[in-house]
């Protein structure tokens, strides 16, 4: 793995919630790989601690819970204390539940809200003072935000607020220097259905959606770190958009 002082991260800083697992773990290691110091977040230290052996030496964790002010402040606190100041926030922390319309409760639906949609919008705000002049903020969404999807209707509506306060975020952070953009994935292979879904469910609902997708198959989580890095630190003349990273499947 390349040190801190080398690769073309070299010198950066980022913190990511979410970290632990998916497209939060990947970019984490794809940053570090390429000289990032990286902070990562999760809700279980268990999970944090595999995350870390699988990162290397230029990552720190902490356990923060997204759903939680008290905690999103402690960890402004914790970044303030590890980095002094960062290059890069990938608010990536999300859950996903699935159940027909009629059957969502109103406690899934304020657990969706809150940790997709609320967690996500206070992260930013307590971390802005630490961001620096030309850094990029980069929030999950999901291509189900504009397909209509069954069975996710709460956590669709999470996402599309998260694509209203990209353009929102963008805009009031500008006299900043601060962009912020989007990255939209489709069908990526994470281990999300598998972990949530009897077997038989989740293979057939994968192969469902690999059918349907233009390219016919699942994305790769490391097909959505680069999408992150590149909108976290490349795209410089790029604010307020959403990237989506999904076959296609929500443009063709």
């Amino acid at each position: 793995m390349e040190q801190s002082g080398s690769g073309k991260y070299a010198g950066k800083k980022v913190v990511i919630t979410g970290g632990s697992s998916g497209f939060g773990l990947e970019t984490a290691k794809l940053l570090a790989e390429e000289g990032a110091r990286v902070l990562i977040t999760g809700r279980t230290q268990a999970t944090l601690d595999a995350a870390l052996e699988q990162i290397g030496g230029n990552a720190v964790a902490v356990v923060s819970d997204a759903a939680s002010l008290a905690d999103i402040e402690a960890l402004a606190d914790r970044v303030k204390a590890e980095f002094g100041t960062i290059d890069a926030l990938f608010v990536n922390a999300g859950v996903t539940r699935f159940a027909p319309f009629e059957a969502v409760t109103e406690e899934v639906y304020d657990e969706l809200l809150t940790i997709n949609a609320k967690g996500p919008y206070f992260t930013v705000q307590k971390l802005v003072p630490l961001l620096r002049e030309g850094s990029g903020v980069v929030l999950t969404t999901s291509v189900a935000n504009v397909l209509g999807i069954p069975m996710i209707s709460a956590y669709a509506a999470s996402k599309a607020a998260l694509r209203s306060m990209t353009r929102s975020l963008a805009r009031e952070l500008l006299p900043r220097k601060i962009r912020v953009n989007a990255v939209s994935p489709g069908p990526i292979d994470t281990g999300i259905l598998d972990r949530s879904m009897p077997k038989e469910a989740a293979e057939q609902t994968k192969a469902q959606m690999a059918q349907e997708n233009p390219m016919l198959r699942f994305g790769a989580p490391i097909e959505v770190a680069k999408a992150v890095a590149f909108l976290a630190f490349d795209a410089t003349y790029t604010t307020g958009a959403e990237f989506p990273v999904d076959g296609g499947g929500s443009q063709i």
